[in-house]
């Protein structure tokens, strides 16, 4: 299964699978269309949903700032916004 970006008209949405508390920060591959991130952040007050965000940014090459979690603030699965980015260069950026 590929993994599911869909172009907006801001930028992006990406399905994302969060895995707080990793030994270390790390893009995971793809499960049933969204991609894995392992974070050593604990899912507590937000730290983990701020490393997500400082890790896709610096990934895919936009600021922090372009990257927002719209959906799943405080679940595993998330809906995340990039914005100034479509999904062709994502992929590249990502390998998928």
């Amino acid at each position: 299964m590929a993994l599911e970006l869909r172009d907006t008209p801001d930028g992006l949405t990406l399905r994302v699978r969060v895995q707080p508390r990793a030994s270390r920060d790390a893009l995971g591959g793809e499960r049933e269309g969204a991609l894995v991130v392992r974070l050593c952040a604990p899912p507590v007050e937000g730290a983990a949903n701020e490393a997500l965000v400082r890790l896709l940014g610096k990934t895919l090459g936009v600021a922090p700032s372009a990257v927002r979690v719209v959906k799943g603030l405080a679940a595993r699965s998330k809906l995340v916004a990039i914005a100034g980015l479509d999904a062709a260069t994502a992929r590249e950026r990502l390998g998928a």
